[in-house]
């Protein structure tokens, strides 16, 4: 395959923006920097699959794809004002996300409908404005099953709450705490932390305190690997389970693994999930990276699947048009490593796997 261009100079973006009819420039709006730096790597590694295997089959809407790289770990206004200049520019025709939920609550607020913006991480759910075409897992689908699976099956009764203190976690806590009451368990303690401030000691004598026989961990990045390198040095690693909502294969091996048969993670892909299209995928990923690339995960995954869902939305459209995607967007399928996505009122439903840490992998549990 072809080698893919990625200007990662917004400036140069700008000032040389592609003459109409001959490129499709595509902002990736990846965090490279900050708490969820680490999940940049796969991610672009992916993006950059996607649009090799595009241009190999005749680009979008017939022309090939080219990739802005926007770092998404900045502040959220930052990233917003650079996406939408970008945009008024043209020097972009649309944008694949994979960040934190706080930033696209801001792009979405000045995109404001211009170009077409695919969110391809798990989210909080509700989002509804029009050109924006969700992948994500949601609360119904990411949590309920998962925490109704652990109360029955490990009497995981008694549950500590701990996230990072944006919208992402405090709505799926919210969500959390209603789907357990529902099945007679109870929430006994909860804690918020600042993105990339995270003490672990003042969280683990919460978990003792309150005498909690599960964690629901709504960290990420770096966040979620402090904390559970630290509580693996604890007593409460073999009788406290976890439940991460945003725990993939990278935060895993940040953390130096897990032997103790009591970390748990909720996601829509794991590379260790063995269908005939996740097999596909890793031996696409794997020829063209190398078996020393970066670990294939649910957030990268999700990223090809982004690139694919936007040239998808306007080849059923005929244009990149938002008003023109959202009239046609309705049916729009893809398949990859998930299997096959369809879209039906902007998002796209998908199975969910239950997996538990075992050693450096994951070994899957459950379909929902």
């Amino acid at each position: 395959m072809e080698e893919v261009r990625m200007i990662s100079d917004p400036l140069e973006a700008r000032l040389l923006a592609p003459e109409p009819g001959h490129v499709v420039r595509v902002g990736l709006a990846v965090p490279v920097s900050g708490t969820l730096g680490m999940m940049g790597p796969a991610v672009l590694n992916c993006a950059g699959l996607a649009v090799a295997e595009l241009n190999a089959a005749g680009g979008l809407l017939g022309l090939p794809v080219e990739l802005v790289l926007v770092d998404a770990g900045r502040e959220p206004r930052t990233v917003a004002a650079e996406l939408a200049d970008l945009a008024r520019s043209g020097a972009i025709a649309g944008v694949v996300g994979a960040h934190a939920s706080d930033v696209r609550v801001e792009v979405v607020r000045v995109l404001a409908g211009q170009i077409p913006y695919v969110y391809t991480p798990p989210y909080e759910g509700g989002e509804s404005a029009p050109g924006v075409y969700l992948l994500g897992e949601t609360p119904g689908r990411q949590l309920r099953p998962a925490l109704d699976w652990l109360v029955t099956n490990r009497r995981a009764r008694r549950w500590a709450l701990i996230g990072n203190d944006y919208v992402w976690p405090r709505r799926l806590n919210r969500a959390a705490t209603a789907y357990l009451r529902a099945v007679h368990a109870t929430v006994v303690a909860s804690r918020y932390v600042p993105l990339g401030d995270l003490d672990p000691e003042p969280l683990l004598d919460l978990v003792a305190a309150s005498r909690a026989d599960a964690v629901l961990l709504t960290l990420v990045g770096s966040d979620l690997v402090r904390f559970n390198r630290a509580f693996a040095a604890t007593r409460l690693d073999h009788r406290v389970l976890r439940l991460c909502a945003a725990l993939e294969e990278n935060g895993l091996l940040g953390a130096g693994g897990d032997t103790s048969g009591e970390l748990y993670a909720t996601m829509g892909y794991f590379g260790s999930v063995a269908t005939d299209t996740g097999l596909d995928f890793v031996e696409r990923y794997t020829h063209r990276y190398g078996w020393q690339a970066p670990v294939l995960n649910g957030h990268a995954e999700a990223c090809y699947d982004g690139v694919r869902l936007l040239a998808a939305l306007a080849g059923r459209a005929g244009s990149l048009d938002p008003a023109r995607i959202d009239a046609t967007s309705d049916g729009t399928t893809i398949t990859g490593g998930r299997g096959r996505l369809t879209v039906a009122a902007r998002h796209v439903d998908q199975p969910v796997y239950l997996a538990r840490a075992d050693g450096l992998d994951f070994d899957v549990l459950r379909a929902f």
